[in-house]
């Protein structure tokens, strides 16, 4: 019988040794639901001083230096704080003709700081596809939403409601909400066995995903369109179709062909890689994709209610006003045509 070499027996039943022996990280499994899914319940944010398409000068880069990011944070943060400086109390009035700025718009809300962060990259637009990070219109395709057919028809943006975004009505701010809005960058998540609710704090949208599910006729257009979504592995992959055309925004030009592809990934408990395509060919020459990040709020951080009733309350002023140019325009216009 041979007794194994006594320095080798030593090492491998030293306590020195294995309290050297770094340890294998814990996989933390992701929180599912009773019936098996990843769970994306909660409160989520997508606030960031990202664009949406990249600025031109950047071209193809897709990605800051973490060294670039940090620094453009730190600037927004100092941004953030100068505004709640004092005003100069005998400051002289602006000139006049000059532009008087929203600051009791933008000082209710935090400055945008983060820089978007996806897979571990510091993203220079959320436009990720085409590589230059621009909208790939058509040509003329920003002016052929229904809004720019009706205006070229010859009507006025004050000839009725009808004609003003649904964001200024408070019917929504667009599809799909996870585009990040100018503030109140909030969602809700709420997830059963059959159903998928995407709630955004702007304008209050709910959109009602049914999962596994097949979509209704085409006949019948509605603000959020037809959504219905299925697993692929631990990925929700959601189908939209059927979108009222005046559903077209400043962050997504759109028309009623539009079809919407989204997919969410939980990448841990904390955040959601979100990814979305849109197919538009009245609109775009193509395809294109965006990817965002969605992080999980603290909690004891709540949706409060987003009561929109800025735009409503206002029309009334808005189209009064334009009826009175109106007015004023044909009593300054001569009785007879001249000869």
């Amino acid at each position: 019988m041979r007794f194994p070499n006594p320095l080798i027996l030593f090492l491998l039943t030293s306590p020195y040794l294995a309290a050297q022996t770094p340890p294998t990280p814990a996989v933390r499994a992701l929180p599912r639901t009773e019936f098996g899914h990843p769970d994306f319940q909660g409160n989520w944010s997508n606030r960031t001083q990202t664009p949406i398409s990249r600025p031109g000068e950047l071209g193809e880069q897709r990605t800051y230096t973490e060294q670039q990011a940090l620094a453009m944070e730190a600037s927004a943060r100092n941004d953030n704080q100068t505004k709640f400086q004092a005003l100069d109390p005998d400051r002289e009035a602006p000139e006049e003709g000059s532009s008087i700025r929203q600051e009791a718009d933008q000082n209710f809300t935090d400055i945008r700081i983060d820089v978007l962060k996806v897979k571990g990259e510091y993203r220079t637009s959320m436009i990720v596809d085409p590589a230059d990070g621009q909208f790939p219109f058509l040509d003329g395709g920003r002016q052929k939403d229904i809004f720019a057919q009706w205006r070229a028809e010859g009507h006025d943006a004050a000839d009725g409601p009808e004609i003003r975004s649904a964001a200024e009505r408070c019917l929504s701010r667009g599809v799909p909400p996870m585009v990040v809005p100018p503030y109140n960058a909030n969602y809700q998540i709420v997830q059963t066995r059959d159903y998928l609710m995407l709630f955004g704090e702007m304008v209050h949208d709910a959109r009602i995903i049914r999962l596994d599910g097949e979509h209704q006729g085409g006949a019948l257009k509605t603000w959020l369109g037809d959504s219905i979504g299925h697993w692929e592995g631990d990925t929700l992959v959601v189908h939209s179709v059927n979108f009222r055309p005046e559903i077209s925004h400043f962050r997504l030009t759109s028309s009623d062909q539009m079809e919407l592809t989204e997919r969410f990934t939980l990448h841990n408990d904390k955040e959601i890689f979100y990814s979305f395509t849109v197919t538009d060919p009245q609109i775009y020459s193509q395809p294109f994709t965006e990817e965002l990040t969605l992080k999980r709020r603290e909690p004891g951080e709540h949706l409060y209610e987003y009561a929109c009733h800025e735009g409503n309350y206002s029309f009334a002023g808005i189209l009064a006003g334009a009826r009175r140019l109106e007015a004023d325009a044909q009593k300054q216009a001569p009785a007879y045509p001249e000869n």
